[in-house]
């Protein structure tokens, strides 16, 4: 129940933390692109009014040289803002027809009202900053309308100092800016729903590794203690009765101790097991090379008696007869634990294979017997800790369910493979797979 809790507090975490994290993600781009935007859209309009100050200031000074070559130096230029020469009015200074210029006096009367057309009417709104000078600044006019202003100055053609107001109307860039900030909001708004979505399939693929190893290590800490209690109850309770006749003869009490010493051996090689498995991959392994074919030979002799004497047959096909570089006593292990299953589970008159070749490069070594089989389900559950096709039987051939996760280990640590499969018509085949 508390990993259960644990799991749980961990999977809402990993959701607010992944939500938080797509969140972060989403509204920095979009802050990201806001700002390339705005700052795209008003630098082609700014440069359209440094473009058309630099226009009028070249214009202007073309204007006054006519000026002095008629000798209209003492004209009053500005009359009520008409130019005695049309031709030279200040809008045709710059050729930019969306830009607006106001021409102000050093006090800041405007100077050519009458060429300011429909604007005149909000002419009051264009207040001259002389602080804004020579900067670019931004104008809304009845919170409707909004304008792009640059502020100069120059000298008339009488040397009167004057002022330049240059407005360019930016409400389509506005426009195109508040549209694209809902669309950012909008799609922030989205990704945090999918971010949310995302951030629970993340969670349940991230936690399903360590709800599996909490699963594992539970089951391994239960089919454990199960598996040790059995010797020690059988070992206490044998105990228990010899104490009860102190004075018996070991002879008549010989059942009993052999059952005693049968499960402390059984005990102990169980806690064996069991640390080679707690250790699983972090053992090192100690490889050289060596003839396979040979090594097998030396290996199986014991076991050729063995299983003569139970009417078996142990038939070798070694046909590899190469060097491979393993780990000798890993892999004498793993073979001791085929050999040994082979052998419990055949009958007489049954018979054991240990096939060797070369496939694909690689070191195929069979353990092949026609014995009583396994099942499907056991096909697919053989490699767990703990399992056994047959518990009743298992226990009277002293097995744990241990020997084939070790043996699946060991192969594993070599990078190589392992697995099991019907021998037709009966029986069964264990195929190892190792990189020369």
């Amino acid at each position: 129940m508390d990993e259960e809790k644990l799991l749980k507090k961990q999977f809402i975490i990993h959701i607010v933390y992944n939500m938080i994290a797509f969140a972060i993600i989403f509204m920095a781009f979009g802050i990201f692109m806001l700002f390339m935007v705005k700052n795209i859209t008003f630098t082609s309009v700014d440069k359209q009014l440094k473009e058309a100050k630099n226009e009028f200031l070249d214009n202007n000074i073309k204007i006054d040289e006519l000026y002095k070559l008629f000798d209209f130096g003492n004209i009053e230029v500005f009359d009520n803002g008409i130019n005695t020469y049309t031709n030279f009015n200040f809008v045709n200074r710059i050729s930019n027809p969306q830009i607006i210029v106001i021409i102000r006096d050093e006090n800041g009367n405007i100077k050519n009202e009458n060429e300011l057309g429909r604007i005149k009417k909000y002419i009051d709104n264009f207040q001259l900053d002389f602080k804004n000078v020579n900067k670019i600044y931004r104008l809304e006019l009845d919170e409707k309308y909004n304008y792009r202003g640059l502020n100069f100055d120059f000298l008339s053609s009488n040397n009167q100092k004057m002022y330049v107001q240059l407005l360019i109307n930016i409400d389509g860039e506005t426009s195109l800016i508040n549209n694209y900030i809902k669309i950012i909001i909008y799609a922030v708004i989205i990704g945090i729903t999918l971010s949310a979505i995302a951030s629970f399939i993340l969670s349940q693929k991230t936690l399903q590794p360590v709800e599996r190893i909490l699963k594992n290590q539970t089951e391994f800490v239960q089919n454990a203690s199960h598996e040790l209690r059995t010797p020690l109850t059988i070992i206490q309770a044998k105990q228990e009765l010899l104490l009860q006749e102190p004075n018996a003869k070991i002879i008549d009490k010989s059942e009993d101790i052999v059952l005693t010493l049968n499960e402390t051996k059984r005990l102990s090689k169980l806690t064996k097991d069991l640390m080679i498995l707690v250790r699983g991959s972090n053992f090192k392994l100690q490889n050289e090379d060596i003839n396979i074919d040979e090594f097998i030979k030396n290996i199986i002799l014991p076991y050729k008696d063995i299983a003569e004497a139970g009417g078996k047959q142990l038939i070798l096909n070694l046909n590899f007869n190469k060097e491979i570089c393993i780990d000798i006593n890993k892999i004498h292990q793993l073979l001791i634990i085929l050999l040994d299953n082979a052998i419990k589970y055949t009958e007489y008159g049954d018979k054991i294979y240990i096939n060797t070749n070369l496939k694909e490069n690689k070191c195929i070594i069979e353990v092949a017997d026609t014995g009583i089989g396994i099942s499907d389900e056991g096909i697919n559950r053989v490699f767990e800790r703990f399992y056994r096709e047959d518990r009743a039987r298992n226990r009277e051939t002293g097995g744990s369910g241990l020997g084939l996760s070790i043996a699946s280990m060991i192969v594993n640590a070599h990078n190589g493979t392992i697995k099991v499969s019907h021998n037709i018509p009966k029986g069964t085949i264990f195929t190892i797979k190792l990189n020369r």
